[in-house]
């Protein structure tokens, strides 16, 4: 019997072949210093750690995201910053950087964490 879903990898994998691109750009006509970044292939788990990392910087004026519907498998990051001297891009850029450091922390805090455990399992005698 078959269905009219969507396969699953669609949520999730690159449509390469018709030229699907990670990242698109959008340079806002309307609002000064603003600009409109889709991720395609995203959800809120990217959108909302964005958001906030970039609502962190300073030279950010606005920070905000649209996932239009559970079934369309993007997202609409919108950043506008306060002066033209940092773009958009510039600080979208330093906000992923800024993330993969504290992400990195974290797993070296885990491992750590990890290894301080087995040590004193093992002195236990557990």
């Amino acid at each position: 019997m078959g269905s009219n879903a969507p396969e699953r990898s669609a949520s999730f994998l690159l449509d390469e072949d018709n030229g699907e691109r990670k990242i698109e750009y959008a340079a806002d006509t309307k609002v000064t210093n603003a600009g409109t970044f889709k991720f395609n292939k995203e959800d809120h788990t990217v959108g909302n750690l964005l958001r906030f990392q970039l609502l962190r910087d300073p030279a950010v004026r606005f920070a905000g995201y649209q996932h239009p519907h559970p079934l369309v498998h993007y997202l609409n990051l919108k950043i506008q910053t306060n002066t033209s001297n940092v773009s958009p891009a510039e600080v979208l850029s330093n906000a992923m950087e800024d993330l993969g450091g504290e992400t990195d922390h974290l797993t070296t805090a885990f491992q750590t964490a990890i290894e301080k455990y087995r040590k004193e399992k093992d002195f236990l005698g557990n």
